[in-house]
């Protein structure tokens, strides 16, 4: 394969090639460094546009496979295979190409993956380089540059295995190691000592993306030679039509219409067979026995289900079709649909306030769409599903007045606001301090001393577990005409407290006042007075 005709391209690297090797036979200045890297930019620019170029012809191939699988098959099976062989390559060449960096370099493997070839510091150095590509022997035979040679001689050979023997002499492959080469001297070289012998690192960087650029080459010449080879059955068809194909016929006020216009050709004379089933994501070809038959004239066929199960319905199926050479192809399809009960909504007025400090439940329902699908939003705060229920818990932290929740929908793949809601903000209600129980009143002297501790209870109607916490207080007595002061430090009695208790007479207030309880958020609050009769 040594005498194959090359490319223009092929030809203009391989130009570009011999005038680098020439530079190389002069001292190495700072204008033959620069050289160098100009050159790898323009290498890299054509292995990306090259990358491209093959996903597209990729694309093409899966296409005609899908038109045509059992003709097809066997080539597209060739072309994943060489697919799978290029990048393994592309990946070692990449892999060789930071090694060799990050050991001329003295950096980190990670680092020299990343590093800019116009950044580094010994891109002139050819000692280091010469002794890893090529080890201690002229003909690279201990360095890494001999395996190289094999991974291309093997890669080569797996590729062109992928193409009929008698189609081969066509291809034009690149990647040959086995030609004559001369140094400087007019002395031969192999592949490795004219490739890598006395190299800088610059210049071994752009010759490894040469190389590079040359695998690509070689795959793209492969996959367009295997569908060359493809001798696919056409299809025959007598009718043309206009179809419409809907994102989505269910669309919100605000929203917008999105359909598909594609022209269908199909054959009136056969009539392909059509197999369904429910509630699956895809049918495949062993599982038919499975599904349901779909009647069908003159080449179409028409489904009808029942909308009787709420929610979100999923179908799958084959349509099996027969070419021109009698071979079954089988082409798959799915949907889904939505199916929701008309609903009638009645609400009355509420406050729509929502509280700092708690876990607030808020309902988030949108008409015919699942809540799997709703998405909710908060100006402020937290808002996130409940796993204990349908709900949703809204947290708000203090300094805010009002929020505003907005609900989305995934429709068709994108999100669309359903609406919004603007929410109060309050803060937590004041607990109410009691002991024993009571607020105010009498009380028994026994159960008074008994409870020992002042109470904080939120008000009946506020729905929230939220606790407070009594951190301090004080207790007032008036004897004759002196009033005597007592301080606690927590929601208890103090041991004077408790003493002043015993000894007061029947029908003398005690006063519990400046009463501060702690808040679930670490606010503070006052709480209002208790007093006291003893009974």
């Amino acid at each position: 394969m040594a005498q194959a005709k090359e490319t223009p391209r092929q030809r203009m690297i391989a130009m570009m090639y011999l005038v680098l090797t020439a530079l190389l036979a002069l001292n190495v200045s700072k204008e033959v460094v620069d050289a160098f890297l100009v050159v790898n930019e323009s290498v890299e620019m054509t292995n990306e546009k090259y990358a491209q170029k093959i996903e597209n012809t990729y694309k093409t191939f899966e296409t005609m496979y899908q038109l045509n699988q059992t003709e097809v098959s066997p080539f597209w099976n060739k072309a994943i295979k060489a697919k799978s062989l290029s990048v393994a390559m592309k990946n070692y060449i990449d892999d060789l190409r930071s090694a060799l960096i990050a050991e001329t370099e003295g950096i980190p493997l990670e680092d020299a993956k990343v590093a800019d070839i116009k950044a580094l510091k010994k891109k002139d150095n050819f000692s280091i380089t010469t002794k890893y590509l090529m080890g201690d022997s002229h003909d690279g035979s201990g360095g890494r540059s001999s395996e190289l040679k094999k991974r291309i001689i093997e890669y080569r050979a797996q590729m062109l295995a992928l193409i009929e023997t008698e189609n081969r002499s066509q291809l034009r492959l690149g990647l040959v190691t086995d030609s004559v080469y001369y140094n400087a001297d007019g002395k031969k070289q192999n592949w490795e000592a004219h490739h890598f012998f006395h190299t800088i690192l610059a210049a071994d960087v752009t010759i490894l993306n040469k190389i590079l650029t040359e695998v690509f080459d070689a795959e793209f010449e492969i996959v367009n030679a295997l569908m060359d080879e493809i001798n696919a059955s056409d299809f025959s068809y007598d009718r043309i039509d206009a179809k419409v194909l809907p994102q989505s016929n269910f669309v919100f006020v605000g929203d917008e219409y999105k359909a598909e216009l594609i022209v269908a050709a199909y054959d009136t004379s056969q009539s392909p067979k059509v197999y369904l089933q429910m509630g699956v994501d895809e049918l495949s070809v062993n599982q038919i026995d499975n599904a349901i038959s779909v009647k069908n004239e003159g080449g179409k066929a028409m489904i009808r289900l029942a909308a009787n199960r709420l929610g979100l319905n999923k179908y799958a199926g084959l349509i099996s079709v027969k070419t021109s050479s009698g071979a079954i192809n089988y082409y798959p399809f799915s949907h889904e649909y939505m199916v929701a009960e008309p609903s009638v909504t009645v609400s009355v007025e509420e406050m729509n306030v929502l509280y700092i400090g708690v876990d607030n439940t808020v309902s988030v329902s949108v008409s015919g769409i699942p809540t799997e699908d709703l998405i909710a939003q908060i100006s402020h705060g937290t808002i996130k599903p409940d796993d204990q229920s349908d709900k949703w818990i809204v947290n708000i932290p203090p300094g805010e007045n009002s929020l505003v929740i907005t609900v989305f929908a995934e429709l068709n793949g994108f999100l669309t606001e359903m609406g919004s809601q603007k929410f109060r903000i309050k803060r937590l209600p004041d607990p109410v301090a009691t002991i024993a129980n009571i607020k105010k009143g009498g009380v028994n002297r026994e159960l008074l001393l008994a409870a020992g501790a002042i109470v904080p209870s939120m008000p009946t109607d506020f729905g929230f577990n939220i606790y407070f916490k009594i951190i301090s207080f004080e207790m007032s007595i008036q004897r004759g005409f002196n009033v005597y002061h007592f301080k606690s430090e927590n929601g208890l009695l103090t041991d004077e407290m408790i003493e002043q208790i015993e000894i007061t007479n029947r029908g003398q207030n005690v006063l519990f006042e400046n009463i501060m309880a702690l808040g679930p958020y670490g606010d503070e609050r006052s709480l209002s007075p208790i007093i006291l009769t003893i009974n």
